[in-house]
């Protein structure tokens, strides 16, 4: 992929930290069907699931780049190492994970975090998960909580049951590659009637060069079930650009609620091209609650498709685009059947030359009778620079439907910055306050140790950003 123009210091990013590449597993660059092959094979896949693969690489080659958001002409995909491996096997306890893994990690918090409060973690570094954990009370419920290639082996007929019906590998090109070249990711299955109270945890770290991760998590919610999903997402600082293309299937049946929470503060050399969606079924519930910082360009908009009578859906999103940056994210409702509600609420604030744009679908088929819908866009422009932009489609075709839309637009005043510094605070505190009170009714649904990790990586952010 082509160096980018703006080139970042590494102590401008806490995660920019590297280990030394193992070439253990790496292919030549560019993708091919003797790739697709060499991934199957490593893997030791069903035919079943190299048959997707091979299927998902000719709807890539068939699909072109998207003409609108974010510009994605630079992408070499020739340019790119699909599929890298650390080069050690999976582990189950911490003490046996190798040293340059474990503390690569640790720097992330993983272990201390699954320690205080985690129900599980899973962590992946390249293409590989390189450790699995779930508590035992869990376990005794019938929780699976492992990689998806894990799971692939251990019940391929639920994995072949449910993968690709959610996003259909011709659904855009992204969703393609991801199927083709798919690798890693969460495989999450809660049992009829069972809570799970505390939270699942993914860690993604990208480490070497010119890499492309495209893991691939699939969450199945049987009824009445309960349980909240907890990502965080890091990569190194190189002059080449890296690809994060994931795709993420989520099927919430009868009664049942997920949350799903994402934490990105990818490096700014990395493309983040992330198809989300959720089918929910009657009186189910899915949360998609999103901060994006960090990336050089984002397109990422989780949608819930409510197929069934009761229904609801609910998007909080944050951006925070600094220079250089643009992140084009939203959210996509599909309103199906009668008695189902939506709600969208995106935050987003530009800085420097940092372009944050909202991106957003409501559509209501003619069935959906009682349809209640509100979507909210806020956005914070913090100079004279930074560029914000709203793009809302409503496609409404029931008149029996409550539809609520709200957009503002607002800069951080002189005024309103002297007013909080004197009450003491130095410039880049002050901004930083201002900032975190306008994010306040998203991070508020965070987990506590999550609330203060988007709080201190909004206020790195703001270092310099006064004065």
């Amino acid at each position: 992929m082509q160096s980018q123009k703006n080139s970042i210091k590494k102590e401008e990013y806490t995660y920019g930290f590297h280990d030394k590449e193992s070439k253990f597993g790496k292919p030549l660059k560019g993708l091919s069907k003797e790739v697709i092959h060499m991934i199957s094979d490593r893997k030791n896949e069903p035919d079943w699931m190299r048959e997707i693969r091979l299927r998902a690489y000719d709807i890539f080659l068939s699909k072109s780049l998207p003409d609108w958001g974010a510009d994605l002409s630079e992408i070499d995909f020739n340019d790119i190492y699909y599929y890298i491996v650390p080069d050690e096997k999976l582990k189950r306890n911490w003490d046996e994970v190798p040293v340059k893994v474990k503390q690569t990690f640790e720097r992330l918090g993983i272990p201390e975090a699954e320690r205080k409060f985690l129900a599980g973690v899973e962590a992946q570094y390249d293409s590989e998960s390189v450790y699995s954990s779930l508590k035992e009370e869990w376990i005794n419920l019938g929780v699976i909580f492992m990689s998806t290639d894990e799971a692939v082996q251990k019940y391929p007929d639920i994995v072949k049951q449910y993968f690709g019906t959610v996003i259909p590998s011709a659904d855009n090109k992204f969703a393609a590659l991801n199927t083709a070249v798919w690798s890693g990711g969460s495989f999450v299955y809660i049992p009829e009637g069972v809570e799970v109270k505390i939270p699942l945890q993914a860690y993604f770290r990208i480490n070497a060069k010119s890499m492309g991760q495209f893991e691939r998590t699939l969450i199945i919610a049987e009824k009445g079930s309960i349980a909240q999903y907890v990502e965080g997402c890091t990569s190194p600082i190189y002059e080449i650009n890296s690809l994060h293309s994931a795709v993420v299937e989520i099927i919430v049946n009868e009664g049942a609620r997920i949350r799903y929470t994402t934490i990105q503060n990818w490096s700014k050399n990395v493309y983040n091209l992330v198809t989300k969606r959720a089918a929910a079924y009657k009186n189910a519930t899915m949360e998609w609650v999103d901060a994006n910082l960090g990336s050089y360009k984002t397109m990422k908009y989780p949608s819930v498709y409510l197929l069934e009578e009761g229904a609801r859906g609910e998007v909080l999103s944050i951006a925070f685009a600094t220079d250089g940056q643009h992140i084009d994210s939203g959210a996509k409702m599909i309103h199906a059947a009668p008695n189902t509600s939506s709600l969208i609420t995106s935050k987003s604030i530009s800085q420097g030359t940092g372009r944050a744009t909202y991106r957003g679908l409501v559509k209501v088929h003619p069935v959906a009778n009682n349809t209640k819908v509100n979507v909210t866009c806020d956005a914070l422009l913090l100079d004279k620079t930074s560029r914000s932009d709203t793009y809302p489609d409503m496609q409404i075709d029931n008149a029996d439907t409550a539809v609520q839309h709200e957009a503002a637009v607002s800069k951080v005043s002189e005024e309103q910055l002297f007013y909080v510094m004197s009450r003491g605070l130095k410039g880049d505190d002050a901004m930083a306050m201002i900032v975190n009170g306008f994010i306040e009714p998203i991070a508020k649904l965070l987990p506590l140790e999550y609330a203060i990790e988007l709080n201190r990586l909004i206020q790195l952010e703001m270092e310099g950003s006064v004065g």
